[in-house]
């Protein structure tokens, strides 16, 4: 059965490359989610008075991914303790989240926050929320697959963030 999976982790540029290595998933689109406004653009979304974050869908099928090995890979991605936004990016535009479509994906999101926070990886308190998903918008064709279609750019981007430094720091070995 195929599937939705939305997930805030800050740039959805820097989302999108994880979740496309997954057998099972068949498609991850970036784009908007959270907020009031219909179809905002980028330059609304980054205003940070849409009430959107940057997210990506995932599409996937459940026969070949399950749910909670999407929610590993997000945790992965991300600095989990930020409430402020996600490394270089600062604003509410690039909190995490965890959009849920249905009460099984509810259940497994908080069992997979509460497993998280019991590793005692992170000093701070986990700050992702999880939330019910709302329409999600397409970001603009520009961005999507941007780590394909820029790749200079993008790694130049990626590392100047600090998230792979990061990310090192706290899942490598993992």
């Amino acid at each position: 059965m195929v599937k939705k999976a939305t997930f805030a982790g800050g740039c959805f540029w820097c989302m999108e490359p994880a979740f496309k290595l997954i057998k099972g998933v068949s498609k991850v689109a970036s784009g908007y989610t959270g907020g009031k406004e219909k179809n905002p653009s980028y330059e609304q979304v980054c205003s940070g008075e849409t009430g959107h974050v940057e997210a990506i869908q995932v599409t996937y099928d459940e026969k070949k991914v399950d749910y909670g090995k999407l929610l590993e890979v997000f945790w992965t991605q991300i600095d989990p303790t930020d409430d402020e936004g996600q490394f270089a990016d600062r604003g509410s535009q690039y909190k995490t989240a965890i959009f849920y479509h249905d009460d099984e994906q509810k259940k497994i999101a908080k069992e997979s926050k509460k497993m998280l926070e019991k590793t005692g990886r992170f000093a701070e308190p986990i700050a992702t929320e999880i939330k019910k998903a709302s329409e999600f918008y397409p970001a603009e064709e520009y961005h999507q697959n941007y780590s394909k279609k820029n790749p200079v750019r993008y790694k130049m981007y990626r590392m100047a963030s600090g998230r792979d430094q990061y990310l090192n720091k706290f899942w490598s070995g993992k």
